[in-house]
Protein backbone atom coordinates (compact mmCIF):
# COMPACT_ATOMS: atom_id res chain seq x y z
CA UNK A 1 0.00 0.00 0.00
CA UNK A 2 0.96 3.61 -0.45
CA UNK A 3 2.09 6.04 2.53
CA UNK A 4 0.48 9.32 2.86
CA UNK A 5 3.40 11.10 1.14
CA UNK A 6 3.40 8.72 -2.05
CA UNK A 7 -0.60 8.99 -2.05
CA UNK A 8 0.27 12.87 -2.35
CA UNK A 9 2.67 12.75 -4.94
CA UNK A 10 0.46 10.28 -7.46
CA UNK A 11 -2.80 12.93 -6.60
CA UNK A 12 -0.57 15.61 -8.01
CA UNK A 13 0.23 13.92 -10.98
CA UNK A 14 -3.04 13.27 -11.87
CA UNK A 15 -4.41 16.69 -11.09
CA UNK A 16 -1.31 18.00 -12.80
CA UNK A 17 -2.46 15.58 -16.04
CA UNK A 18 -6.12 16.07 -15.58
CA UNK A 19 -5.03 20.22 -16.01
CA UNK A 20 -2.97 19.77 -19.37
CA UNK A 21 -5.20 16.95 -20.63
CA UNK A 22 -7.96 19.63 -21.55
CA UNK A 23 -6.13 21.76 -23.56
CA UNK A 24 -4.00 19.52 -25.53
CA UNK A 25 -7.06 17.54 -26.40
CA UNK A 26 -8.95 20.75 -27.56
CA UNK A 27 -5.95 21.73 -29.60
CA UNK A 28 -5.93 18.43 -30.52
CA UNK A 29 -9.49 18.82 -32.09
CA UNK A 30 -8.88 22.36 -33.42
CA UNK A 31 -5.94 20.91 -35.53
CA UNK A 32 -7.88 18.44 -36.95
CA UNK A 33 -10.63 20.37 -37.95
CA UNK A 34 -8.62 22.79 -39.44
CA UNK A 35 -7.08 19.94 -41.48
CA UNK A 36 -10.47 18.53 -42.81
CA UNK A 37 -11.80 21.97 -43.54
CA UNK A 38 -8.34 22.96 -45.98
CA UNK A 39 -10.27 20.71 -48.42
CA UNK A 40 -13.43 22.38 -48.27
CA UNK A 41 -12.21 25.90 -47.69
CA UNK A 42 -9.95 25.13 -51.35
CA UNK A 43 -13.23 24.00 -53.50
CA UNK A 44 -15.25 26.88 -52.00
CA UNK A 45 -12.88 29.64 -52.69
CA UNK A 46 -12.25 28.25 -56.06
CA UNK A 47 -15.29 28.26 -57.02
CA UNK A 48 -16.38 31.44 -57.08
CA UNK A 49 -12.95 33.19 -58.09
CA UNK A 50 -12.73 33.67 -62.27
CA UNK A 51 -8.97 32.77 -61.65
CA UNK A 52 -8.83 30.09 -59.31
CA UNK A 53 -5.22 28.08 -59.09
CA UNK A 54 -4.11 24.71 -57.87
CA UNK A 55 -3.52 26.46 -54.58
CA UNK A 56 -5.29 27.80 -51.69
CA UNK A 57 -5.86 31.73 -52.19
CA UNK A 58 -8.33 34.53 -51.65
CA UNK A 59 -10.21 35.82 -54.82
CA UNK A 60 -9.26 38.97 -56.28
CA UNK A 61 -13.00 39.44 -57.26
CA UNK A 62 -15.91 37.62 -56.33
CA UNK A 63 -17.84 35.57 -59.46
CA UNK A 64 -20.23 32.89 -60.12
CA UNK A 65 -18.41 32.48 -64.19
CA UNK A 66 -18.20 29.20 -63.15
CA UNK A 67 -21.10 27.77 -61.77
CA UNK A 68 -23.03 30.08 -65.06
CA UNK A 69 -20.63 27.72 -66.93
CA UNK A 70 -21.74 24.50 -65.06
CA UNK A 71 -25.58 25.27 -65.98
CA UNK A 72 -25.15 26.07 -69.75
CA UNK A 73 -23.40 23.10 -70.29
CA UNK A 74 -26.31 20.62 -71.09
CA UNK A 75 -24.11 17.70 -70.52
CA UNK A 76 -23.23 18.64 -66.27
CA UNK A 77 -27.03 18.62 -66.20
CA UNK A 78 -27.63 15.67 -67.23
CA UNK A 79 -24.88 14.30 -65.29
CA UNK A 80 -27.00 15.82 -62.47
CA UNK A 81 -30.49 14.36 -63.48
CA UNK A 82 -28.70 10.97 -64.09
CA UNK A 83 -27.34 10.80 -60.02
CA UNK A 84 -30.73 12.63 -58.84
CA UNK A 85 -32.59 9.33 -60.40
CA UNK A 86 -30.13 6.86 -59.55
CA UNK A 87 -30.10 8.12 -55.99
CA UNK A 88 -33.62 8.92 -55.28
CA UNK A 89 -34.78 6.09 -56.97
CA UNK A 90 -32.51 3.46 -55.00
CA UNK A 91 -33.70 5.57 -51.67
CA UNK A 92 -36.87 4.95 -52.17
CA UNK A 93 -36.69 1.28 -53.46
CA UNK A 94 -34.63 0.57 -50.05
CA UNK A 95 -36.71 2.46 -47.43
CA UNK A 96 -39.84 0.35 -49.07
CA UNK A 97 -38.14 -2.85 -48.65
CA UNK A 98 -36.39 -2.56 -45.25
CA UNK A 99 -39.66 -1.08 -43.84
CA UNK A 100 -41.49 -4.19 -44.64
CA UNK A 101 -38.21 -6.67 -44.12
CA UNK A 102 -37.44 -4.59 -40.79
CA UNK A 103 -41.21 -5.10 -39.52
CA UNK A 104 -41.02 -8.90 -40.03
CA UNK A 105 -37.52 -8.68 -38.20
CA UNK A 106 -39.01 -6.98 -35.23
CA UNK A 107 -42.51 -8.77 -35.06
CA UNK A 108 -42.35 -12.53 -36.61
CA UNK A 109 -39.98 -15.04 -34.74
CA UNK A 110 -38.49 -17.69 -36.95
CA UNK A 111 -36.26 -20.37 -37.48
CA UNK A 112 -32.91 -18.64 -38.84
CA UNK A 113 -33.69 -15.14 -37.80
CA UNK A 114 -30.54 -13.97 -36.38
CA UNK A 115 -28.58 -16.14 -38.69
CA UNK A 116 -30.29 -13.71 -41.52
CA UNK A 117 -30.04 -10.76 -39.66
CA UNK A 118 -26.17 -10.75 -39.21
CA UNK A 119 -25.48 -12.47 -42.67
CA UNK A 120 -27.26 -9.54 -44.02
CA UNK A 121 -25.31 -7.30 -42.16
CA UNK A 122 -21.98 -9.43 -43.08
CA UNK A 123 -22.40 -8.26 -46.64
CA UNK A 124 -22.09 -4.82 -46.01
CA UNK A 125 -18.68 -5.11 -44.50
CA UNK A 126 -17.49 -7.02 -47.94
CA UNK A 127 -15.87 -4.27 -50.19
CA UNK A 128 -17.60 -3.55 -53.41
CA UNK A 129 -14.50 -4.02 -55.25
CA UNK A 130 -14.32 -7.80 -54.53
CA UNK A 131 -17.54 -8.29 -55.95
CA UNK A 132 -18.06 -5.58 -58.17
CA UNK A 133 -16.70 -8.62 -61.23
CA UNK A 134 -19.58 -10.87 -60.51
CA UNK A 135 -21.76 -8.41 -59.93
CA UNK A 136 -21.02 -7.18 -63.40
CA UNK A 137 -21.56 -10.50 -65.13
CA UNK A 138 -25.00 -10.92 -62.91
CA UNK A 139 -26.01 -7.23 -64.51
CA UNK A 140 -25.09 -8.21 -67.59
CA UNK A 141 -26.91 -11.33 -67.91
CA UNK A 142 -30.18 -9.88 -66.72
CA UNK A 143 -30.02 -7.06 -69.51
CA UNK A 144 -29.71 -4.21 -67.30
CA UNK A 145 -26.69 -2.96 -68.03
CA UNK A 146 -26.61 0.93 -68.97
CA UNK A 147 -30.22 1.24 -67.72
CA UNK A 148 -31.41 3.41 -64.83
CA UNK A 149 -33.31 0.17 -63.58
CA UNK A 150 -30.31 -1.74 -63.27
CA UNK A 151 -28.32 0.90 -61.63
CA UNK A 152 -31.46 1.38 -59.00
CA UNK A 153 -31.27 -2.17 -58.19
CA UNK A 154 -27.72 -2.31 -57.32
CA UNK A 155 -27.25 0.73 -55.10
CA UNK A 156 -30.56 -0.23 -53.31
CA UNK A 157 -29.12 -3.88 -52.74
CA UNK A 158 -25.85 -2.02 -51.59
CA UNK A 159 -27.52 0.06 -48.60
CA UNK A 160 -29.91 -2.58 -47.42
CA UNK A 161 -27.97 -4.05 -44.86
CA UNK A 162 -27.82 -1.42 -43.07
CA UNK A 163 -31.09 0.54 -43.25
CA UNK A 164 -32.62 -2.95 -42.65
CA UNK A 165 -31.02 -2.78 -39.63
CA UNK A 166 -31.79 -0.19 -38.85
CA UNK A 167 -35.52 0.07 -39.35
CA UNK A 168 -35.28 -3.28 -37.42
CA UNK A 169 -34.06 -1.71 -34.54
CA UNK A 170 -36.54 1.15 -34.23
CA UNK A 171 -39.98 -0.97 -35.29
CA UNK A 172 -38.55 -2.67 -31.79
CA UNK A 173 -38.52 0.45 -30.03
CA UNK A 174 -42.71 0.82 -30.95
CA UNK A 175 -44.37 -1.45 -28.30
CA UNK A 176 -46.49 -4.13 -29.59
CA UNK A 177 -49.14 -3.81 -26.96
CA UNK A 178 -50.20 -0.91 -29.03
CA UNK A 179 -50.72 -2.70 -31.54
CA UNK A 180 -52.56 -5.54 -30.06
CA UNK A 181 -54.71 -2.53 -28.71
CA UNK A 182 -55.77 -1.67 -32.36
CA UNK A 183 -56.50 -5.50 -33.13
CA UNK A 184 -59.02 -5.08 -30.36
CA UNK A 185 -60.72 -2.16 -31.76
CA UNK A 186 -60.94 -3.82 -34.55
CA UNK A 187 -57.98 -2.84 -37.16
CA UNK A 188 -56.20 -5.40 -39.20
CA UNK A 189 -52.91 -5.76 -39.02
CA UNK A 190 -52.26 -3.59 -42.05
CA UNK A 191 -53.99 -0.73 -40.76
CA UNK A 192 -52.36 -1.10 -37.20
CA UNK A 193 -48.35 -0.64 -39.16
CA UNK A 194 -49.72 2.02 -41.07
CA UNK A 195 -51.76 4.22 -38.36
CA UNK A 196 -49.60 3.30 -35.40
CA UNK A 197 -46.34 1.10 -36.10
CA UNK A 198 -44.77 3.84 -38.86
CA UNK A 199 -45.45 6.75 -37.45
CA UNK A 200 -43.76 6.09 -34.54
CA UNK A 201 -41.05 4.93 -36.47
CA UNK A 202 -41.05 7.77 -39.10
CA UNK A 203 -37.51 8.89 -37.17
CA UNK A 204 -36.23 5.47 -38.33
CA UNK A 205 -37.21 5.78 -41.70
CA UNK A 206 -35.70 9.62 -42.00
CA UNK A 207 -32.28 8.24 -40.57
CA UNK A 208 -32.14 5.40 -42.38
CA UNK A 209 -33.26 7.37 -46.06
CA UNK A 210 -30.27 10.00 -45.08
CA UNK A 211 -27.74 7.21 -45.41
CA UNK A 212 -28.83 5.41 -48.27
CA UNK A 213 -29.59 8.55 -50.22
CA UNK A 214 -25.46 9.39 -49.34
CA UNK A 215 -24.45 6.25 -49.85
CA UNK A 216 -26.19 5.94 -53.39
CA UNK A 217 -25.30 9.58 -54.28
CA UNK A 218 -21.30 9.53 -53.71
CA UNK A 219 -20.79 5.75 -55.00
CA UNK A 220 -18.73 6.02 -57.97
CA UNK A 221 -17.21 2.55 -58.56
CA UNK A 222 -20.53 0.47 -59.37
CA UNK A 223 -21.81 3.00 -62.21
CA UNK A 224 -18.09 3.22 -63.52
CA UNK A 225 -18.17 -0.17 -64.46
CA UNK A 226 -22.07 -0.82 -64.79
CA UNK A 227 -22.77 2.25 -66.95
CA UNK A 228 -20.70 2.43 -70.76
CA UNK A 229 -23.11 5.48 -72.16
CA UNK A 230 -21.57 8.91 -71.40
CA UNK A 231 -25.68 9.81 -71.36
CA UNK A 232 -26.37 8.10 -68.34
CA UNK A 233 -23.18 9.11 -66.91
CA UNK A 234 -24.09 9.91 -62.49
CA UNK A 235 -22.02 13.33 -61.51
CA UNK A 236 -19.76 11.39 -59.76
CA UNK A 237 -18.54 9.32 -62.48
CA UNK A 238 -18.57 13.09 -64.71
CA UNK A 239 -16.96 14.82 -62.56
CA UNK A 240 -13.88 12.03 -62.65
CA UNK A 241 -14.40 11.99 -66.50
CA UNK A 242 -14.35 16.02 -66.21
CA UNK A 243 -10.94 15.20 -64.67
CA UNK A 244 -9.22 13.20 -66.93
CA UNK A 245 -10.65 14.18 -70.25
CA UNK A 246 -8.82 17.76 -69.63
CA UNK A 247 -5.14 18.88 -70.98
CA UNK A 248 -5.46 21.84 -69.04
CA UNK A 249 -7.07 21.93 -65.75
CA UNK A 250 -9.68 24.29 -65.43
CA UNK A 251 -10.12 24.27 -61.82
CA UNK A 252 -13.03 26.66 -61.63
CA UNK A 253 -15.37 24.76 -63.26
CA UNK A 254 -14.30 21.53 -61.71
CA UNK A 255 -14.89 23.16 -57.87
CA UNK A 256 -17.60 24.44 -58.77
CA UNK A 257 -19.10 20.94 -59.96
CA UNK A 258 -17.98 19.55 -56.87
CA UNK A 259 -19.80 22.54 -54.89
CA UNK A 260 -23.34 21.24 -57.07
CA UNK A 261 -21.96 17.90 -56.27
CA UNK A 262 -22.33 18.10 -52.73
CA UNK A 263 -25.41 20.52 -52.43
CA UNK A 264 -28.21 17.53 -52.48
CA UNK A 265 -26.91 15.76 -49.57
CA UNK A 266 -26.78 18.82 -47.78
CA UNK A 267 -30.44 19.80 -48.74
CA UNK A 268 -31.40 16.07 -48.12
CA UNK A 269 -29.57 16.31 -44.73
CA UNK A 270 -31.05 19.62 -43.74
CA UNK A 271 -34.64 17.92 -44.71
CA UNK A 272 -34.54 15.20 -42.78
CA UNK A 273 -32.43 15.96 -39.61
CA UNK A 274 -35.02 16.37 -37.11
CA UNK A 275 -35.69 12.75 -37.65
CA UNK A 276 -31.86 12.19 -37.65
CA UNK A 277 -31.86 13.80 -34.57
CA UNK A 278 -34.76 11.73 -32.92
CA UNK A 279 -33.13 8.49 -33.99
CA UNK A 280 -30.21 9.77 -32.37
CA UNK A 281 -32.17 10.16 -28.99
CA UNK A 282 -34.09 6.91 -29.37
CA UNK A 283 -31.18 4.65 -29.92
CA UNK A 284 -29.38 6.32 -26.80
CA UNK A 285 -32.56 5.37 -24.98
CA UNK A 286 -32.89 2.39 -26.30
CA UNK A 287 -29.04 1.62 -25.26
CA UNK A 288 -29.82 2.76 -21.48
Amino acid sequence: MLDGAARHNVGRRRFRWRGWGGPIGYAFLILLALFCLVPFTWIITASVDPHAGLFISLPSSISLANFARFVSDPVFARYVLNSLIMAGGATALTIGTCTLGGYALSRFAFRGRRVLMFGVLLSRTIPVTATITPLYQIVLALGLTDSYVGMILVLAAQQIPLALWMMKGFFDTVPGELEEAAWIDGATRLHGVLRIVLPLAAAGAGAAALFAFIGAWSDFLTPLVLIQSPDLYPISVGLFQAYIGRNLMDWGLLTAISVVYMVPTIIFYLIVRRYLLRATVVGALQGT
